[in-house]
């Protein structure tokens, strides 16, 4: 581990949902596996199959592929459904440090707004903590748009 005593702007996205905060919810975690990019965001890519989130705290987050292999990406931290989770996030085979990631769920008129927080790149070090940031900044944005593409299957 290569820890900065620097600080790392962290990645915050922010959606509008037009479902209610435990719909979202369980579409954002539970559901996952009907949304992610997994060709392109994964591990396995093309051999990835699914995503499994053990609903719980200390319940893992795990990449499922083909032939049956299981690819950690994470820990549950916090699991409060429906207002909001949190994980360690770490998706790669051998990670060298995690990061965190916390998203909320709260209620507004229109539906749920979805703060997705992505934090901790301090532990990488400095110039991979910047490295790694500046893929997520972007990289979020194209996975919440499969997520927000999901939402007019959902219903």
């Amino acid at each position: 581990m290569r820890v900065t005593r620097r600080p790392i702007t962290p990645v915050r996205k922010v959606r509008l949902i037009p479902l209610p905060p435990d719909e979202a919810f369980d579409l954002f975690t539970i559901r996952m596996g009907t949304w992610w990019p997994l060709a392109t965001h994964s591990i396995a890519q093309d051999e990835a199959t699914g995503i499994r989130i053990e609903g719980h705290i200390g319940g893992q987050v795990v990449e499922l592929t083909q032939s049956g292999q299981e690819y950690p990406w994470g820990e549950i931290l916090a699991w409060d459904p429906p207002h909001r989770f949190v994980m360690s996030w770490h998706p790669r085979i051998d990670p060298e440090a995690a990061a965190i990631v916390e998203v909320t769920f709260r209620e507004v008129d229109d539906g749920t707004e979805l703060t997705l927080e992505h934090r901790g790149w301090e532990e990488f070090g400095d110039d991979e903590g910047v490295r790694l940031r500046d893929q997520y900044e972007p990289g979020w944005d194209f996975v919440l748009s499969h997520f927000e593409a999901e939402l007019t299957r959902y219903n």
